[in-house]
């Protein structure tokens, strides 16, 4: 019992310092980003095709005023009063925020992902309590962002920005009502300008849809959440970007678009996806008749197990596998139906009693002893375990990059998370199906003087989820940055070989799962090249 509570210490001493340094980081710029100046402002995104809302007029916005009203000649002035007065505090949020919204929330979506990633503790007498989304502050803390928690999560939010900022942009061009810096000389830009309508405000528009669905997702940081998104829009005015009734309409908008996503994201599944101890026991038996149909005899099936002392319950059994009494997988993807995740099931692996797994064996147990600097350094560059943004965000944090370089309108850089992020989430319903299918142990199961160089996480072997993740978001970031595809393509790799590296999978898990991923991003490319309309 001492090895484990040192081990609990130790999680909660490297999630301190996680969220010490997320905290700090939360008004700093330490990815070298730099104001947005969008290389083409989109105009037409109006038009592009919607994913959860059925079209830009879906919520009403009705007109605003002329800029020629008194009551707007009043917001002018509420603008320019507020810039003689800007604290060096207020100036810090207007560079902060000039990098454009989507950059900024997906980095504080990281840090809330790697903040909430700790696995519940066992209780003295070896039980485990799940975290209560209707009680976030008890022990254990919801939500534990796992990466399929976390998958899910960072898709909600980007697939709310995408189309919030098609609505928004859809008004804008609609109304034409240009920014507070483009009416009045006397009103200062201290961001770069442009030509882009103000009305409704994509800042204030960005901050009601995005603090809405973290916190559905993130209970636990409301005012935190609350207050960033306060800022976003103070920022906004301060800036000259928009006047206050650009930021009040843009608001009401963020708001009413997000209750379409939390309306969504009640029903997709994921409140069943811990399941019951009978389930669980159903799930095992279910696995071990998928092997009696591909005529393994039951004697030589061998289960997947925790080996966690005390044994912890499985990892979120239900988020690919089909729930009992319901006539779909545990919960929605995006681009995939139900039938296209069974299509794209990898294929069994090998029994786990066979010559073909024990070489396999052999294979993981050659690299746990033959750890050199440049493996070590590969694993732990995809480590992604407790208290990260694990492997769904180190993808959003590889794409940051490219984001920002390409210098896309915000209503572009919402694509791009989108596109990934949809296909991620569709890649951890694929590989968590996959993996509760068949039931496949783990290395460390099946010879237990395997010594891994990471963490074993608490599911089954087969798919590796890395790899899963990693073909899904290289083969959405290749679309998006086709000259960079062949780097995708090798960090893909790389991701996957650390967990062979590690010692956690075997080659086939990641060789599988890599395949796997890349199909099931492709399923996200088609819908882009022909659905979509952002191209």
């Amino acid at each position: 019992m001492k090895s484990i509570k040192f081990y609990v210490a130790l999680m909660i001493v490297t999630v301190l310092s996680i969220v010490i340094s997320c905290n700090k980081d939360l008004n700093s710029n330490p990815e070298g980003l730099v104001p947005l100046v969008p290389a083409n402002l989109d105009p037409t995104a109006g038009t592009w095709r919607f994913i959860v809302m059925t079209s830009a007029t879906q919520i009403a916005l009705a007109a605003p005023a002329a800029d020629t009203t008194a009551a707007y000649k009043t917001e002018l002035q509420t603008t320019k009063d507020a810039q003689s007065k800007l604290t060096s505090a207020q100036q810090k949020s207007i560079e902060y925020w000039s990098v454009g919204g989507v950059l900024r929330w997906n980095q504080i979506l990281r840090e809330l992902v790697a903040r909430y990633n700790l696995p519940p503790a066992p209780r003295d007498d070896g039980s485990y309590v799940f975290p209560d989304s209707e009680n976030p502050f008890n022990d254990p803390a919801f939500p534990f962002a796992n990466p399929p928690y976390a998958a899910r999560a960072y898709s909600y939010v980007a697939v709310a920005q995408y189309d919030a900022m098609k609505a928004v942009w859809y008004y804008k061009y609609l109304y034409n009502r240009k920014a507070p810096y483009n009416v009045d000389p006397a009103v200062k830009a201290p961001v770069p300008k442009t030509d882009l309508p103000a009305y409704p405000s994509e800042d204030a528009v960005m901050s009601g849809v995005t603090a809405e669905m973290l916190k559905a997702l993130f209970p636990g940081a409301l005012e935190e959440i609350t207050l960033k998104a306060g800022e976003q829009r103070n920022a906004a005015l301060w800036s000259g970007k928009a006047s206050t009734s650009d930021i009040s309409a843009g608001l009401a908008l963020g708001k009413s678009i997000a209750a379409l996503f939390t309306a969504r994201a009640a029903g997709d599944g994921t409140k069943n996806a811990v399941g019951t101890k009978s389930q669980w026991q159903a799930l095992n038996d279910s696995a071990k008749a998928h092997w009696g149909l591909l005529g393994v005899p039951a004697n030589e099936v061998i289960n997947w197990v925790s080996l966690d002392v005390p044994a912890r319950p499985p990892m979120l059994p239900f988020f690919g596998t089909k729930i009992p009494t319901s006539p779909t997988l545990g919960v929605k993807g995006w681009n995939m139906t139900t039938t296209d995740f069974i299509n794209e099931r990898p294929l069994p692996p090998p029994k786990a009693t066979s010559d073909e797994m024990k070489a396999q064996v052999a294979e993981v147990k050659y690299y746990s002893k033959n750890l050199t600097r440049e493996r070590i350094a590969i694993v732990h560059k995809w480590a992604d375990g407790v208290g990260t943004y694990t492997p769904p965000g180190h993808w959003n944090d590889i794409a940051e990059e490219f984001v920002r370089d390409a210098h896309f309108s915000e209503v572009r850089a919402a694509r791009a998370f989108a596109l990934l992020n949809m296909a991620i989430h569709d890649a951890a319903i694929g590989c968590w199906e996959a993996k509760y299918y068949y039931f496949n142990p783990r290395p460390t199961q099946l010879d237990p003087s395997v010594k891994t160089g990471t963490g074993i996480p608490n599911f089954p072997s087969y798919t590796s989820g890395h790899s899963t993740f990693s073909g899904a978001g290289a083969a959405v970031l290749a679309y998006l940055f086709p000259a960079q595809a062949n780097y995708f393509s090798e960090q893909a790799s790389e991701a996957s070989l650390s967990r062979l590296y590690g010692a956690i999978h075997y080659r086939l898990d990641i060789d599988a799962g890599l395949a796997h991923g890349t199909t099931i991003g492709g399923y996200t490319v088609t819908y882009a090249i022909t659905l979509d309309g952002g191209n």
